[in-house]
């Protein structure tokens, strides 16, 4: 018996809005009023189509289970998603970009893309991360993540 694994989708990320959210919650904390509906809402999409985030090749571990992952999926997997999308995007980046500044977006963008190609140094990702939970940041979504060859399962 022969058993074929299935190849890791790549996902590209050109900003790391994890860390753009993080600053924005600081500064704005009526953001989370925006932005915490249409994350339950990919919580739920997420659930609902048996997204796995450990689909994904990971090339900066502090990455794994990003919602980047999720967002990518649904983008594929579900019409909803991509209305609510296409809705609801330029609105959020438009909020988002009001409250951080230029120099943030400009430092999200060069670390997304250092990420992607995997040439952040663990330390690096350790200190960007800092103070940051990637994924839906809630114990609904037991996940696999690679770790050395090992397979652990891991809650978000």
């Amino acid at each position: 018996m022969t058993t074929t694994s299935n190849p890791k989708k790549n996902a590209l990320c050109n900003t790391c809005t994890l860390k753009l959210v993080s600053i924005a919650y600081r500064r704005a904390p009526w953001f989370r009023l925006f932005r915490e509906p249409l994350r339950a809402g990919m919580c739920f999409l997420s659930w609902v189509h048996r997204v796995n985030p450990a689909e994904y090749e990971v090339r900066t571990p502090a990455c794994f289970g990003c919602i980047r992952f999720y967002k990518v999926t649904l983008k594929e997997k579900s019409g909803l998603f991509r209305q609510m999308h296409n809705l609801c995007n330029p609105l959020f980046d438009a909020l988002l970009e009001q409250i951080v500044t230029e120099e943030e977006v400009k430092q999200a963008k060069s670390y997304a893309r250092s990420a992607t190609a995997g040439e952040v140094r663990p330390e690096e990702a350790a200190q960007w991360m800092e103070g940051q939970r990637p994924g839906f940041s809630a114990d609904v979504f037991p996940v696999e993540r690679e770790t050395g060859g090992k397979t652990k399962e891991r809650k978000l």
